[in-house]
């Protein structure tokens, strides 16, 4: 759906959005308040009252334009009162994980120049100061949590800077507000640190331009409309949920509400009872792994009757895709389905959750299906930081799952060989519909939304930017009758011993919906053959303990009982017979710790980093091919 104002830059549709809702007391964003457990609206006209306050310390603690002002926060208003007031003054947002530890937050700050750090908790306020010294740029820190000590000077309570920049916009706003009108497309918006999973992470520039480019594009193929509510929880420092999640829904005229923390998502969902969900594809395949969990533990008609309404749900989910009407017997098959299997899944979601939005990491076409046959339709797309993200989107009224959909309005997609980097093939968004099918190759994107460069890293940008302006995404891909499918990533293509180049990725999904497995990662770089490492289900396999009898006094002990190792095999045998021969799997090794940030073996945007996991468990590995002479 069209944004519901005209834009170029986000001091314009913020401006303009406020115009618009002028006088109708509209909520923009809703939060729970910490203290009263209540749940408060802010309204547009409040929004702008916060936002120009803020603007106003900015600019009286000496932020100009260019300036690079960073935040440290979950999902919370003050990341978006401060994004907005840094947009109006021309400088720069810098936001960062939560997650990230004090030196990659000290990298971060002295690499970006950030002249102004905001932080939400004491947790992140400790992290500020302990880099404070090091970053010589660096001149204040606003905390939005009350301390409980004495601070030195250059730490400011959130409160405190409201008071301080409404009484400096009070007395300035006729220099001030005429700031943000200067800006223009070109200028850059915000430093996005990608997480990458090997070396320091790398500023992704992204401009005004950059940004609206790919909310007009996304807007035009996702019926986003001013009657939907979107829960955030996603971090907002990702470029996904910057721009989808939060630039996209507002300028539809929808409205946010954040989330309390990520534990409490669940809960809020029924709280809230939002009509879209972006998320990434680890909340449904939870939710996916959960309902087939309980599914399998139920007497045997309890299963026949749930096999049965995911039957009649893709039935007419074909039929609804066909452009097809529904039969009265099946209309009646939907209905009972929907009352004894799939009600409680729609509860989950709150209720009135209209269809799904994925991105951030591959959707196994399984769960998509599934998810569809129970009347939840996920919308999977593509997209980098360097693209501003989103690059494609399944069409909701024809989604193909397993694939990235079609290229959005305005961006071109090619396929570039690998062997000889001559164009394949290429689709821009003006050229549906489309039945272009083409080979595997790298996929590389031209348009208005590909990003400035890498901050202070020009031998970077020149290998990632060609000089025909073609970014290379490193992904491989091809098209398929016109959707994007994509492979895996070049850099985790494993050239076996025998010379066989195997895409993990796949693979690897294959194995997400599987109800004993909770991560996986495929092993064989130069080996004969492949092997995994496998995180098990734990919660699973104590269930299928207690149905068979099972009793141990350790997890671990649980994890190699024959019975349970049989599980497994199982699994691999069963996948290995239809897989080709250098893509079977040979042996693997169940680890009881989880591949998570915190233990640096996945990044902030939970992709596992390969090497470090395969140095973590080295010994394992080299158990799995102990017998190779």
């Amino acid at each position: 759906m069209p944004a519901i104002v005209d834009f170029q830059t986000i001091p314009q549709l913020f401006r303009r959005l406020v115009d618009h809702y002028a006088g109708q007391g509209r909520a923009a964003l809703t939060y729970k308040d910490r203290n009263s457990k209540e749940w408060v609206d802010i309204s547009w006209k409040d929004l702008e009252r916060r936002v120009n306050e803020m603007a106003g310390f900015l600019h009286k603690r000496g932020v100009r334009k260019g300036d690079r002002v960073a935040i440290l926060s979950e999902n919370r208003p003050e990341w978006a009162i401060t994004d907005f007031a840094t947009q109006i003054l021309g400088a720069v947002n810098v936001s960062l994980y939560t997650s990230l530890p004090a030196d990659q937050v000290e990298y971060i700050i002295k690499d970006s120049g950030s002249k102004v750090f905001l932080v939400s908790t004491n947790i992140q306020l400790k992290k500020a100061l302990s880099c404070f010294d090091a970053c010589e740029e660096l001149e204040y820190i606003v905390t939005m949590t009350e301390r409980k000590d004495d601070h030195p000077p250059y730490v400011v309570q959130w409160e405190d800077a409201m008071e301080e920049g409404a009484s400096h916009w009070a007395e300035e706003q006729g220099r001030l507000r005429p700031v943000g009108d200067e800006v223009v497309p070109a200028d850059l918006a915000a430093l996005i640190y990608t997480s990458g999973t090997t070396g320091n992470p790398k500023g992704v520039m992204l401009t005004h331009g950059n940004f609206c480019s790919n909310v007009l594009g996304a807007l035009a193929m996702i019926p986003f409309g001013p009657g939907d509510h979107h829960l955030s929880f996603l971090p907002l420092c990702h470029s996904f949920e910057h721009t989808g999640g939060f630039l996209a829904v507002l300028a539809c005229g929808a409205r946010i509400t954040y989330a309390e923390s990520i534990d409490a998502v669940n809960k809020n969902l029924s709280e809230v009872q939002p009509t879209v969900l972006i998320s990434v594809p680890r909340l449904f395949e939870k939710i996916y792994n959960l309902i087939f969990k309980s599914v399998s533990e139920g007497p045997g008609y309890k299963q026949k009757i749930f096999d049965w309404a995911v039957r009649s749900g893709s039935m007419a989910a074909e039929r609804f895709k066909a452009g097809k009407k529904l039969s009265p017997v099946l209309k009646m098959r939907i209905a009972t389905a929907h009352k004894l299997v799939f009600a409680p899944l729609h509860e989950k979601l709150g209720g009135r959750v209209r269809f799904a939005v994925s991105g951030g990491a591959a959707l196994p076409k399984a769960i998509g299906e599934f998810f569809e046959a129970a009347g939840v339709t996920i919308i999977e797309g593509y997209g980098l930081t360097e693209t501003s993200p989103v690059v494609s989107i399944n069409p909701v009224a024809k989604p193909r799952f397993g694939t990235v959909g079609h290229v959005i309005p305005g961006v071109t997609v090619a396929i570039q060989s690998l062997q000889d980097q001559s164009i394949i093939g290429q689709l821009s968004g003006d050229d549906y519909p489309s039945d272009l099918t083409t080979d595997p190759g790298e996929i590389i994107i031209k348009g208005p939304n590909i990003m400035k460069g890498y901050w202070n890293n020009e031998a970077a940008t020149k290998e990632a930017v060609d000089s025909d302006g073609w970014y290379h995404s490193g992904d491989v891909g091809r098209f398929e009758n016109g959707y994007l499918r994509i492979t895996d990533r070049i850099k985790h293509m494993i050239v076996s011993k025998g010379g066989k180049n195997i895409y993990p990725g796949p693979i690897e999904d294959r194995f997400k919906s599987v109800a004993w497995i909770d991560q996986i990662m495929v092993v064989g770089e130069g080996r004969e053959f492949l092997t995994a490492l496998v995180v098990p289900d734990v919660d699973a396999i104590r269930v299928y303990a207690r149905e068979n009898n099972m009793e141990h006094s350790t997890t671990e002990g649980l994890l190699y009982d024959e019975r349970v190792q049989k599980l497994f095999n199982k699994e691999f045998r069963d996948y290995s017979r239809g897989a080709a021969a250098h893509e079977k799997i040979r042996d693997f090794r169940l680890i009881l710790e989880p591949f998570t940030v915190e233990n640096g073996m996945m990044t902030p945007t939970m992709k596992p980093k390969r090497r470090i996991i395969e140095s973590e468990y080295s010994g394992l590995i080299e158990d799995m091919y102990a017998e190779v002479v």
